[in-house]
C-alpha cells in the first residue's frame, strides 16, 4: 500500500485497484460451484455463533432495549453490503465485544440522566453513530489508513492472540455461570434449587468439552486413516456445523427426567414479538435529544471511531496476510469510509453497528485456501498422471506440473504475478529415484506416488471472491427469522464453540510458536527443524528468541488486564497501536537489527524440514543444539498400546546411500538432503548453507 496522507488519494487509489478486478471476484465464486458452500458454511457459524452470544449480553446490559435480533440484523446488513460494494472481499464483519462494552457503558449513562433515560437511549447513540461516521470519513480522506503499514507482524499477532484468549475468557466465565444463579430469575424454582444448578454445570461441561474436542478433530478429517476419501473431505469441510447440531440434538437427550431448563439454553425474543421493532424507527426520536448531549455524543464517538479504525484495519490486514499469497490490490481507505456509511445507518436504525472481526477473517481467509488447493490439487494430480502413462522422468513430471500451475495462476492486467511456484520435490522421493542409477529413467506411481505427495507440492493460495462472504451474510440474516429454532441450541454449545474458535486461531501465529518453543525440551528442539518452519529458528539465537517471546508475553498480559478495567478497558487498542513506536524505536535498542528482522518479519518465510541425521562435522556439533540421544529417538517413536514399536520409517525414506546414520530411520529425516548437501540448513536470503542457531545461546 502506498504511503500517502493527501485528501482523498488512498480512496481513488483503492477504487481504482479493486474496480478492476470486480467482476473476477464474483466469477471466481461461481467458478468453485458447490465447494464454495464449505467455506461458507464453517464461517457462517464462525460468525452467527458469537454475535448470538453478544446479542444476550447486551439484552441483559440493555434491559432488553437491544437483543440477539438486531445484533443479528446490524451482522447481516453491513456483511451484506461490504460483500456486494466493499474494497476486500475477504473481510468478515459483526458486532464485536468491545461494541457490546461501549453500547453497556453508554445505557448505563444514559439510563441515569432524566433527560434522556431508557427511552432516548437509542436516539441519542444515534448521535453518537454520526459523530463517529464523521471521524471516520476524516481519518479515511486524509490516509490515516497509511499508517497500517507501520503495523508490524508483531502487533497483528499479538493482537490475534488476545482476541483468542478474551474468546476463551468469554468460554470458561460462561461455563462458571452455568453454576450459578441468572439474574432477573425466580430463584424458587426447581431448575435453579442448588442441586438442579450443579446438574445443569456439569451436563455443560459435557456439552461444552464435546462439542470442542469433536469439533477439533473433525477439522483434521483429511488426515484420517478411515473411510473414504469423499467421507473425511466431507467431514473436514463440514463437521464443525455438524458437531454443533449432534451435541444440540444430544441436549434433549434426559427428555422429562430434568426439569425443562436443563440444559439452559438461548433466549431472544422473536422479531416480531410486540416490541422488537419499535428500534428501527428510533429516527424520529433523534430530534428530542437534548442539545448538550448531542454534543456531549462526540466523546463517546472519539472513542468508538478509534476503535472501529483499529479493529477493522488489522481485521483486514490480517485476512490478508503475505503467507496466503494475495495478488489483488488492499482496500484499507475506501473500506474504512464504507465502513462510517454502515455506522450511521445503523444509528439511524438503532441497532449495534458492525466492523471487521478477529478471528473470523483470518479464518475465513484459511478456509478459502483449502478450497484453491482442491482445485489446484485435481488438476495437478491429472497432469501428473498424463505424463506417467507417457514414460517420463520424474523431472519431466515435475517440470509439466509446474507449467500447468503456472498457467493456472496466470495473472490478468491489473493483478501482480504470482510470488511463488510449487514447493520442490520431497528428499525421500528423489533418493528413491536416484536409488535406480539413472535419474533420467521413467516413472510410475510406485516411484512417485502423487496421490499422497501433491499436498506438500502445493503452496499455499487464496482467490479472493465475494460469493463466499454475501452467502454467509444473507444466512445471518436468516437466523433472525429462525430464532425460534436457534433458542433450542443450549449456552454451553456456544461456550465450546467459543474456545474452539480460540484455539482454531492460534496455528500459524509464530508468537504461539515460540510460546510452544520455550517449553520445548532443549533435547526435542531439533524435532521443530524436522517440520516446515519459520526462517527465525534456523538465524536467530535461542535466547534471543527467548527474550523477545517474554517481552511479547508481558505485553499481551498488559493489555488483557486492562480489558478488565471498567470503561477504559474497551481502550485497550491504544495499548496495541503504542507497539507501534515501541517496535521502531525501542526494541532495536536491545535486539539486533538482524534478529528483529526475522522475529518481526513481514512475511512468513517457512524453510523445508531438514534431515536431523545429516553427515555435521563434529566442531559444527559442538556449536549447535544438543540433539536427541537414542533414548530420546526411542521415545519418540510410535508406540502402541499393546507394547509394540513401530519405527517411524517407510520404504519410500530408505536409502541405499552408505554415508547415512542408522541411528534415526524416519521417511523425513533418514538421508542426506539433495539440495542442503549435508551441511546444515539453508539461508533463503544468501542462499549459502549454515548450520543452525535454534541451540545456541548467544
Amino acid at each position: 500500500m502506498e504511503e500517502t496522507f493527501v485528501p482523498f488519494r488512498g480512496i481513488k487509489n483503492d477504487l481504482r485497484g479493486r474496480f478492476m478486478c470486480y467482476k473476477q471476484d464474483w466469477t471466481s465464486g461461481f467458478k468453485a460451484g458447490f465447494r464454495i458452500l464449505a467455506p461458507t458454511t464453517y464461517i457462517f457459524f464462525a460468525s452467527a455463533i458469537p454475535v448470538i452470544s453478544f446479542g444476550e449480553q447486551l439484552e441483559r446490559n440493555t434491559d432488553g432495549v437491544l437483543t440477539a435480533v438486531q445484533t443479528l440484523a446490524s451482522t447481516a446488513l453491513c456483511g451484506i453490503m461490504h460483500s456486494i460494494i466493499g474494497g476486500q472481499p475477504l473481510l468478515i464483519l459483526g458486532v464485536a465485544e468491545p461494541t457490546v462494552i461501549m453500547y453497556t457503558f453508554m445505557f448505563n449513562f444514559a439510563k441515569n440522566r432524566p433527560e434522556l433515560g431508557s427511552e432516548l437511549f437509542l436516539a441519542w447513540t444515534g448521535w453518537v453513530c454520526v459523530w463517529s461516521a464523521l471521524l471516520l470519513f476524516l481519518l479515511a480522506i486524509l490516509g490515516a489508513c497509511t499508517l497500517i503499514n507501520r503495523f508490524t507482524r508483531l502487533v497483528g499477532e499479538l493482537f490475534g492472540f488476545l482476541i483468542a484468549m478474551l474468546f476463551m475468557q468469554e468460554a470458561i466465565k460462561g461455563l462458571i455461570e452455568e453454576f450459578r444463579m441468572p439474574e432477573r430469575e425466580d430463584p424458587e424454582s426447581i431448575e435453579f434449587q442448588p442441586s438442579w444448578r450443579f446438574a445443569n454445570g456439569m451436563f455443560a461441561l459435557v456439552l461444552s468439552f464435546g462439542l470442542l474436542l469433536t469439533a477439533l478433530r473433525s477439522r483434521k478429517a483429511r488426515s484420517w486413516r478411515y473411510g473414504s476419501g469423499w467421507l473425511r473431505g466431507f467431514i473436514a469441510d463440514y463437521g464443525v456445523p455438524l458437531m454443533v447440531l449432534a451435541w444440540t440434538a444430544l441436549s434433549y437427550a434426559p427428555g422429562r427426567s430434568v426439569p425443562r431448563g436443563i440444559p439452559r439454553r438461548l433466549f431472544s425474543p422473536n422479531p416480531w414479538s410486540p416490541g422488537a421493532y419499535q428500534n428501527w424507527t428510533v429516527i424520529k426520536d433523534m430530534l428530542k435529544v437534548p442539545v448538550l448531549y448531542i454534543i456531549g455524543a462526540f466523546i463517546p464517538a472519539t472513542m468508538i471511531a478509534v476503535l472501529y479504525y483499529f479493529d477493522h484495519s488489522v481485521a483486514s490486514q490480517l485476512a490478508q496476510q503475505k503467507e496466503f499469497n494475495l495478488r489483488k490490490p488492499p482496500s484499507f481507505h475506501y473500506d474504512l469510509l464504507l465502513l462510517g456509511f454502515m455506522v450511521v445507518l445503523c444509528g439511524l436504525i438503532g441497532i449495534p453497528p458492525s466492523n471487521g472481526v478477529i478471528p473470523q477473517s483470518p479464518m475465513h481467509t484459511k478456509s478459502l485456501a483449502t478450497l484453491n488447493q482442491q482445485l489446484l490439487r485435481n488438476r495437478l494430480v491429472a497432469t501428473a498422471k498424463q505424463c506417467m502413462r507417457k514414460k517420463t522422468s520424474l523431472g519431466q513430471v515435475y517440470g509439466s506440473m509446474q507449467e500447468a500451475y503456472k498457467h493456472m495462476q496466470t495473472p490478468l492486467f491489473y493483478q501482480e504475478p504470482a510470488a511463488v511456484g510449487l514447493n520442490e520435490m520431497k528428499d525421500s522421493t528423489i533418493r528413491k529415484v536416484s536409488s535406480t542409477g539413472d535419474m533420467d529413467a521413467s516413472v510410475d506411481e510406485t516411484t512417485f506416488d502423487v496421490e499422497k505427495e501433491i499436498d506438500d507440492l502445493l503452496p499455499v493460495e487464496v482467490k479472493e471472491q465475494r460469493v463466499s462472504n454475501l452467502l454467509q451474510s444473507t444466512m445471518v440474516g436468516g437466523c433472525v427469522g429462525a430464532m425460534p429454532f436457534i433458542k433450542k441450541i443450549p449456552t454451553s454449545v456456544l461456550w465450546g464453540y467459543f474456545a474452539f474458535m480460540a484455539i482454531e486461531s492460534l496455528p500459524g501465529n509464530q508468537f504461539w510458536e515460540r510460546i510452544l518453543l520455550l517449553f520445548t525440551a532443549p533435547s526435542r528442539r531439533h524435532k521443530v527443524l524436522e517440520e516446515c518452519h519459520a526462517t527465525f529458528f534456523e538465524t536467530v539465537p535461542f535466547k534471543t528468541i527467548a527474550a523477545f517471546t517474554i517481552f511479547q508475553a508481558a505485553y499481551l498480559l498488559v493489555c488483557f488486564g486492562i480489558t478488565w478495567v471498567p470503561i477504559a478497558g474497551v481502550l485497550f487498542p491504544l495499548m496495541i497501536m503504542l507497539l507501534v513506536p515501541v517496535r521502531q524505536y525501542i526494541l532495536p535498542k536491545f535486539f539486533k537489527g538482524a534478529h528483529l528482522q526475522d522475529l518481526d518479519a513481514a512475511e512468513y518465510e517457512e524453510e523445508p524440514a531438514l534431515p536431523f541425521s545429516l553427515p555435521i562435522a563434529e566442531g559444527e556439533m559442538a556449536r549447535t543444539a544438543s540433539f536427541a540421544s537414542d533414548g530420546e529417538i526411542l521415545d519418540g517413536m510410535i508406540t502402541r498400546s499393546r507394547g509394540e514399536i513401530k519405527r517411524m520409517c517407510s520404504f519410500k525414506g530408505i536409502s541405499s546411500s552408505p554415508q547415512l546414520s542408522d541411528k534415526v530411520c524416519s521417511p523425513r529425516v533418514s538421508g542426506q538432503s539433495p539440495r542442503l548437501g549435508g551441511r546444515g540448513s539453508f539461508s533463503p536470503r544468501t542462499g549459502e548453507a549454515k548450520p543452525s542457531n535454534l541451540g545456541k545461546s548467544v
